[in-house]
């Protein structure tokens, strides 16, 4: 089966482009809201949607984003609520959207239903930032039964037998994290994601996509130097907060304008 996440990045580099994938939590403000939200981002200029359901314990969060978790938390949302937003969203635009969920969620949910509800929902798969390949065999088979992307995360601390895990079930594309820690804007990005794709190209991951820390266009530009995508969040949430749709739409046209790719170096 095709992956529609590996067909989107293709895309934008046929058309001379690295990918932006949009990062926003579900549920927030509401959940009405959120939907607009993530039909606003693939509407100007988001090529991958990632959807993050709300969870109590979020480890890998920074301040922007727990923040927004936990009022989605405390206004009712609920794991359903997922399927839903997935459902309405994947109905109205063409990119794809990803699921980015702790474990936990969906081994309660049960796996094999997880999956059979986002595929039903029109999701395209699953971003696990807290499971690794080795501990996912439930998960891999279900994916592969139903269809859906595997995203596993790659660490500057990775060592070579875990990367060629992680390249070998990941599907879509590797989450390569810039920097250890939370995500956050950063004044710089950490020089160790350009060594982390170069590593993950060697064990043959044909898709990298960076995330954590990326907060303006010139970071964009500069992460596809040398990645197929660079993935934004915090200054994502940061501006549907502050400005609602409209304060969002421009940060994403602003952000989508970093990803012209330089064709004469």
């Amino acid at each position: 089966m095709t992956s529609r996440v590996a067909a989107a990045i293709d895309g934008a580099r046929a058309a001379g482009r690295g990918a932006f994938v949009g990062y926003l939590p579900i549920g927030f403000p509401d959940l009405e809201t959120s939907i607009e939200a993530a039909v606003t981002l693939a509407e100007n200029g988001a090529d991958v949607l990632e959807l993050g359901p709300p969870y109590s314990d979020p480890v890998m969060d920074g301040p922007v984003i727990q923040e927004a978790t936990q009022a989605a938390l405390a206004a009712g949302f609920r794991l359903r609520d997922t399927f839903t937003a997935v459902r309405e969203i994947s109905r109205r635009v063409d990119a794809p959207v990803l699921v980015m969920s702790y474990w936990n969620p969906v081994v309660q949910y049960g796996v094999d239903r997880y999956a059979d509800d986002l595929a039903a929902a029109g999701g395209a798969g699953l971003i696990t930032p807290d499971i690794t390949p080795e501990a996912a065999g439930e998960w891999i088979a279900a994916s592969r039964r139903t269809g859906l992307d595997r995203v596993f995360l790659a660490a500057p601390t990775s060592t070579d037998e875990r990367l060629d895990l992680i390249v070998e079930n990941s599907t879509g594309f590797v989450y390569t994290v810039s920097t250890m820690g939370i995500t956050g804007e950063r004044e710089q990005l950490d020089a160790a994601a350009r060594t982390l794709v170069g590593r993950l190209r060697e064990h043959g991951a044909e898709r990298a996509c960076v995330g954590i820390g990326i907060s303006n266009a010139e970071h964009v530009a500069g992460v596809l130097e040398y990645a197929d995508g660079a993935i934004v969040g915090t200054a994502l949430v940061r501006a549907l907060r502050e400005g609602g749709l409209d304060g969002l739409a421009q940060t994403a046209r602003a952000l989508a304008a970093g990803t012209a790719l330089d064709t004469a170096k």
